[in-house]
């Protein structure tokens, strides 16, 4: 069965892209500690990121790269936050995280509440 993140990736479910390309997919998250949280997935449905293979797993993290210098340029934060982080969904990503601070990568603080125009501005500035 098809993971969400792979519904996201072939258009059954909506989100909003910030950059792909054939093997990699990022996305805002909708839940987001910041404004620019992003979630970057290989295409393969692979579950455990240390499972991709080494070609994929160097891409991603290579993808990754290039979708953080875009939100660190857009956001004006200090950092990018690159955490693998995450049960609830069985496909291997990588959560970028805007940061000015370690506390800004606290997955228990409440998640940030942005309206769909907000999104969409914010996919548009950090997409590649």
């Amino acid at each position: 069965m098809a993971t969400i993140f792979s519904k996201i990736v072939a258009g059954e479910i909506p989100s909003y892209k910030v950059a792909e390309d054939d093997n990699y997919y990022a996305f805002l998250d909708i839940n987001p500690l910041a404004k620019g949280h992003t979630l970057v997935i290989p295409k393969a449905e692979v579950d455990y990121i240390f499972d991709l293979d080494d070609q994929t797993l160097a891409g991603l993290t290579l993808f990754a790269k290039r979708v953080a210098h875009k939100i660190k340029e857009q956001t004006g934060c200090v950092k990018v936050a690159m955490v693998v982080l995450g049960l609830e969904v069985a496909h291997a990503h990588i959560h970028l995280i805007p940061m000015n601070s370690e506390k800004d990568v606290d997955f228990t603080a409440p998640k940030l509440k942005l309206t769909p125009e907000e999104f969409a501005e914010i996919a548009k500035s950090i997409a590649l």
